[in-house]
């Protein structure tokens, strides 16, 4: 496998999980099971598969929770990033990490609640393959809506033939979904906002410069944002 483009992951762990109640309601959404285990884990034991040996995980909403699953974890380790006295969302949360010198360049991101099957290589090591600092501010890992699992959207992205993307246009459907995992230059994080904002704002900007790329994922991909979507991505990932 070839060398991966950063040893460290922060994994998106603060958010409210609003749509996945009443799951959520006494538990934070990282710590709902899916095939026996909290989605958290499931995110955690994919960076040690892949060699990653630290984890940033921000926390928010019942973080207390979050801090004392993650205590005892040696690989990957774990840092927390406190946000409890102020969720500040993805791009927020990803600079205040970034301001605590908690995050080298590049470092990947990803969502708590992803889960995917890797394909030929795995997840990391797709977007490592195709990263290039000197054309790109962020590198987000996308799969075409065959290989989305339980995703009823309408897309996120076209990409070119060069691998640049943009949004999808209103009205169209976009042959490309967002995993949630991305990689990403302190470039992409320069002169953004204080307190609370979004990742889209960053990564329009980037557009607009065509400094955001896609990699196609070469694995399958589950959406796990909802309790309906539990039993059927747990039938996949079991085989029953």
């Amino acid at each position: 496998m070839s060398a991966l483009a950063s040893d460290t992951a922060m994994i998106m762990a603060a958010g409210l999980g609003k749509r996945m109640r009443p799951l959520t309601a006494s538990q934070p959404k990282p710590m709902v099971r899916v095939a026996g285990k909290p989605l958290l884990d499931h995110a955690l034991d994919r960076l040690a598969e892949a060699g990653i040996g630290r984890a940033v995980v921000n926390v928010h909403y019942l973080g207390d929770a979050i801090e004392a699953h993650v205590r005892s974890r040696s690989r990957p380790s774990v840092v927390v990033s406190d946000e409890r006295a102020l969720l500040l969302e993805t791009g927020g949360g990803m600079k205040k990490a970034l301001e605590a010198g908690l995050l080298p360049d590049p470092f990947f991101c990803l969502n708590a609640d992803n889960i995917w099957l890797d394909g030929p290589r795995n997840a990391f090591a797709d977007l490592s393959a195709g990263w290039d600092p000197a054309i790109m501010d962020a590198l987000l890992l996308v799969v075409p809506h065959s290989r989305a699992e339980n995703f009823r959207g309408e897309g996120d992205f076209h990409m070119d033939p060069l691998g640049r993307l943009t949004r999808r246009k209103t009205g169209r459907i976009a042959p490309f979904i967002y995993t949630g995992i991305q990689l990403v230059s302190h470039r992409l994080l320069r002169d953004s906002p204080e307190g609370p904002f979004g990742t889209m704002l960053l990564w329009e900007r980037a557009i607009g410069e065509g400094r955001l790329f896609g990699a196609n994922f070469t694995g399958r991909w589950f959406e796990v944002g909802t309790p309906e979507a539990i039993r059927p991505t747990e039938e996949a990932l079991t085989g029953g």
